[in-house]
């Protein structure tokens, strides 16, 4: 459907302009510490992983730092997997499921490979339970050269230097969720910044993947649907055999054109890269179902890759 209804800020039909812009970021409160509720976690995880600060934000530098954990006995001769998380800020189960997986599950797989782990990429949209940076700019379109966003660009780097320094990543898993407030709140404001009417959408009801539709890697999808469903339940296509608008190539999987769009999953050459999106405001599942979500994403993911890298060619 069409909807013409006016969004609060900038003129119909209108793009914002930086007033606008302005306008929109002092509506946005702090609403929870990144400081407090999440690099507190990730610091003493410094113990397990080399800790790196690659960069902070400069809006804020003493509020913003942006951390990764590198495995420690790093291998060249291991396959590196990255993990990214909390690349729009209010995706809660993003940031606490990397964490949750550093703390539980990654020393089980550490002699099979070596990890790059960044769990909150955009602290002040952890910060303000946002979708976008200070600047009305989404992080997640915007991983491509001389992007605008500092989050974006600093992750870029870090995961730069690590291929230069070592060789290329194999594997991405990018943790998201897919809230209510996307329809509510972040796509009406969308199409308010861009001057452009809002077509209303469905949020799934349940856990899907998007993978990339230049390397979809099915087997791999699968792998890490099977081990979620025993987690929480899997999205179902919509009555066009569609999820949030894309055809539904198997049980609960997406895919987009990742480098094209400017997203997280795809700023690297990895073979293999999924994007999770959990269902937090389902009845059916609490928050630390959706981080065991998140965990039991990434525990399908290397079970896979391991599983075939002991298979006869």
């Amino acid at each position: 459907m069409n909807q013409n209804a006016f969004y609060p800020i900038g003129t119909m039909g209108q793009p914002w302009s930086e007033e606008d812009k302005q306008a929109w970021y002092q509506t946005c409160q702090i609403r929870r510490s990144y400081l407090e509720e999440v690099a507190s976690k990730i610091q003493p995880l410094s113990e397990q992983f080399e800790l790196i600060q690659y960069g902070a934000l400069t809006y804020a530098p003493e509020i913003y730092p942006l951390f990764a954990l590198k495995s420690n006995n790093w291998d060249d001769d291991k396959p590196t997997i990255l993990i990214t998380g909390g690349v729009h800020g209010y995706e809660s189960s993003g940031v606490h499921g990397a964490i949750t997986f550093v703390q539980t599950k990654a020393s089980d797989y550490e002699k099979f490979f070596n990890f790059i782990i960044a769990p909150c990429v955009s602290p002040w949209g952890y910060e303000t339970i946002n979708r976008w940076n200070p600047s009305a700019i989404d992080p997640n379109r915007s991983f491509y050269h001389d992007s605008p966003a500092e989050e974006s660009a600093a992750l870029m780097q870090l995961v730069e230097d690590i291929e230069n320094q070592h060789k290329p990543i194999l594997a991405h898993i990018d943790l998201h969720e897919t809230t209510d407030t996307d329809e509510l709140e972040f796509r009406p404001a969308l199409a308010a910044r861009d001057g452009v009417p809002y077509q209303a959408g469905s949020i799934p009801d349940g856990f899907y993947l998007v993978g990339d539709t230049l390397s979809p890697q099915p087997e791999f999808q699968r792998a890490i649907i099977e081990s979620v469903a025993k987690v929480t339940h899997i999205a179902p296509a919509d009555g066009q055999g569609q999820i949030i608008g894309a055809d539904v190539t198997q049980q609960g999987v997406i895919n987009y054109p990742t480098k094209a769009l400017g997203l997280c999953a795809g700023l690297s050459h990895a073979k293999y890269c999924t994007t999770t999106e959990v269902y937090p405001d389902s009845p059916q599942v609490n928050a630390d179902d959706c981080n065991q979500a998140q965990v039991a994403a990434i525990v399908g993911a290397l079970d896979y890759l391991q599983a075939k890298a002991q298979s006869p060619s």
